[in-house]
């Protein structure tokens, strides 16, 4: 497998913070006499992250083909987007001063797209112009009690703050400008998800694959079935401290409903992971651009379903960049299928009315509670099967 180099997902990531908090699972209920189809499986390394594939293989299949296409567009995404790529799009981009065009390429224009979409919609907690504040912060790998001792001043705040600003990119046909120097774009909040959806694409159309999951660093398309002819079942994790990819509990799972195309795209974002603790106030890495400083009360874990995984991604990244009540009123308004894993005792207010929650379910361990949108309780509600 080729190794591609990663796009932007360390210390200069506004994606750095939302670890994923997805596990995969299978529904098996076939009789072990039952025979199975085959299914084949790829994983690799992308986007400072790993990916995973499983699919059924098609009669005649070229396994060397279908590895060399995945290949090909992951690293044309990776030449477009990733800003530890010198002479990629985004970095070129960013060196440029104001007012000075550049040509972009259909992904990067997509990507885009996504981003200005879920930026107005969200109010501006989706913001991929917001690295200046996550440098100011000194968010790296690892965030310290020692960092939150001394903070930026309000003055440096403001300065990084102004310097995030979607609205200073402008987009004419196939090319992009900014009309304020400094501005730099960084998707490293979206661009797994549209990697996801690349790669989906190349299994469904190049060679008409209709049974896949595909996933990278969490983020995840699947469609038909499994290798045990099931609907593909995606297990969420208790958002619990100090847990590891080894050493999770599931809390929750979302199967794949059945619909027209017989797909779904998910993405989960969480914080849980890089998190501390100051003054008996837990802050995590993610930074609200609205406000310029690192959220505190928000969502341990937010899981969200879309139209696409890149969608899916970017709201998931939104969510978790507001205070848990108003990223949950914002899901309703949006009508998103959204999950969030948060503690019982903030599950059971709304945050406006002080009325007890009615999305709370009974998916719950020990301190924890699943709280879903009337979206994502539809979506969970398939009774098709």
């Amino acid at each position: 497998m080729q190794k591609l180099a990663p796009l932007s997902l360390s210390n200069k990531s506004m994606k750095t913070t939302l670890l994923p908090v997805i596990a995969i699972s299978a529904v098996f209920t076939l009789s072990a006499c039952q025979q199975t189809p085959d299914y084949d499986y790829l994983s690799g390394e992308t986007m400072g992250t790993s990916y995973h594939i499983s699919y059924q293989l098609p009669e005649d299949a070229d396994e060397a083909a279908i590895q060399a296409s995945i290949d090909k567009r992951l690293q044309q995404i990776n030449d477009s987007m990733s800003t530890y790529q010198a002479d990629s799009t985004i970095s070129k981009f960013n060196q440029l001063g104001k007012d000075i065009p550049i040509t972009i390429d259909a992904d990067f224009a997509h990507v885009l797209d996504v981003s200005r979409i879920v930026y107005q919609q969200s109010g501006g907690a989706f913001d991929p112009t917001v690295m200046p504040l996550v440098e100011t912060w000194g968010f790296g790998s690892t965030m310290t009690v020692e960092r939150l001792q001394s903070p930026p001043t309000a003055l440096e705040i403001a300065q990084a703050k102004a310097l995030v600003d979607f609205e200073s990119i402008v987009q004419k046909e196939q090319s992009i400008y900014k009309t304020k120097d400094g501005v730099e774009l960084d998707f490293s909040a979206v661009a797994k998800g549209y990697g996801v959806d690349v790669i989906a694409d190349v299994l469904r159309d190049d060679y008409q694959i209709r049974n896949y999951m595909v996933e990278i660093g969490g983020e995840i398309a699947t469609s038909g079935v499994n290798n045990q002819q099931q609907p593909w079942q995606i297990a969420i994790d208790a958002p619990i401290e100090d847990s590891t990819v080894s050493e999770r509990q599931t809390i929750s799972a979302i199967r794949q409903p059945i619909h027209t195309d017989n797909q779904m795209y998910l993405a989960t974002s969480g914080n849980y992971r890089n998190s501390v603790i100051f003054d008996g106030q837990r802050y995590s890495h993610t930074i609200d651009p609205t406000t310029g400083k690192p959220i505190a009360g928000g969502a341990p874990s937010v899981t969200v379903a879309a139209d696409s995984v890149a969608l899916a991604d970017a709201w998931a990244t939104a969510l978790t960049a507001m205070p848990y009540h108003k990223a949950l009123s914002v899901a309703k308004a949006q009508n998103l299928a959204a999950m969030f894993v948060v503690l019982a005792d903030d599950a059971k207010v709304d945050g406006s009315d002080g009325r007890v929650s009615d999305e709370a379910s009974d998916d719950s361990i020990d301190d924890w509670q699943v709280v879903q949108t009337p979206a994502m309780q539809a979506l969970r509600a398939d009774k098709q099967l």
